[in-house]
């Protein structure tokens, strides 16, 4: 059954202010489970992914695998200064320059999330040489407004090994077909696969068909590298919120434009999409006329790759929902393509068959 418009909304919104940065999944996974309950069976396990079986599954098919990553870019709490400003490290890599002065949420020794700025030094205080250069991460602090390193944990409840997130409040304008918030690397991606196994609720399939949110993508790709040897799929669709380049490169060159559709990538620094799956999804998509784009990339990489590795090599593609900005505290992303990332899923897993799966 198809959501409407209004609750894919408000499912992307409820993922996308989840706080939960790598390592610290529950909120992403709490609002995942709960959208799943009727339509599917879930679990976790203790790296925090979310195991999601499709209502129908007979056990005796072919396992197609639908990954999404749950996690984001985050912090954790690396020490107290004894001015009381917190020492972080990042979890994952976020675009240099876009911290300073930016807000978050530092979660205390009591579970709760308060706030805090990545502190500026301002113009006034800076050295000549210090102007106009772009400070390093690893010298900037936050500053949930503490005095002292002593009032930072007895009155703020702070503690060495908490995380933080961006502090960012999703925004849609409906009229212009614009989502903007933050943690859309990989939240979007998420809800598109959410949505997927939702509309083919009580469907007959020639394959079994689940679903992971997995963990820790952001650090390393380290939750699926578990998962997958839970689920032994004989194939993958891997959902991604991808780069968006539209704003950055020449006509020629734009591979990830939004409001084009999904972008299928034949290869990034991580792996090659199985070419024999690619061009049948591509074929797919221009006969059924979904919209879609297609790329080649020279950096980047995604926990397809430690799906294609396992189980004695596994056929994979990577449908990305493009998103602007990704890395930093907000991004851009549109409802069009959502949709049609989510209608070229549906498509894949409704012609996918054993005989296909062995011909990839």
């Amino acid at each position: 059954m198809k959501s409407s418009k209004e609750e894919s909304i408000a499912l992307i919104r409820a993922l996308s202010e989840a706080k939960a940065p790598s390592g610290f999944e529950d909120e992403s996974i709490a609002v995942a489970a709960k959208f799943a309950a009727g339509f599917a069976g879930t679990r976790e396990d203790s790296l925090r992914n979310l195991y999601i079986n499709r209502h129908g599954n007979t056990g005796d098919k072919p396992v197609l695998m639908l990954d999404a990553h749950g996690d984001e870019v985050g912090f954790m709490i690396h020490s107290i200064k004894p001015n009381g400003t917190l020492r972080f490290l990042t979890l994952g890599r976020f675009t240099p320059g876009t911290l300073a002065g930016a807000k978050v949420w530092v979660r205390n020794a009591a579970g709760a999330f308060i706030p805090g700025v990545i502190a500026a030094k301002p113009p006034h205080f800076m050295t000549e040489a210090e102007k106009g250069k772009q400070t390093d991460i690893s010298q900037l602090v936050i500053d949930v407004g503490a005095r002292s390193a002593e009032e930072a944990r007895e009155v703020f409840g702070i503690r060495m090994g908490e995380p933080a997130v961006p502090a960012v409040e999703f925004f849609c304008d409906e009229e212009r077909d614009i989502l903007m918030g933050k943690a859309f690397d990989c939240r979007i991606g998420c809800a598109a696969l959410l949505e997927t196994l939702k509309r083919l609720e009580g469907e007959s399939l020639s394959v079994d068909v689940a679903g992971v949110i997995s963990s820790q993508e952001e650090v390393g790709e380290r939750g699926v590298n578990v998962a997958v040897n839970q689920i032994k799929p004989q194939a993958a669709i891997c959902f991604e919120g991808c780069p968006a380049d539209d704003t950055f490169m020449e006509p020629y060159e734009i591979q990830t434009a939004l409001k084009k559709g999904p972008m299928l990538r034949f290869m990034d620094c991580s792996m090659i999409a199985n070419p024999r799956f690619m061009r049948d999804t591509i074929e797919l998509a221009e006969r059924l006329g979904l919209k879609m784009q297609t790329s080649v990339r020279s950096g980047g990489g995604n926990n397809g790759a430690v799906i294609n590795l396992s189980n004695q090599g596994v056929p994979v593609i990577v449908v990305g929902i493009p998103v602007r900005y990704i890395h930093s505290h907000y991004g851009i992303a549109s409802m069009q393509d959502f949709e049609a990332a989510v209608e070229l899923a549906v498509a894949v897993v409704r012609e996918m068959t054993p005989e296909k799966i062995a011909g990839f």
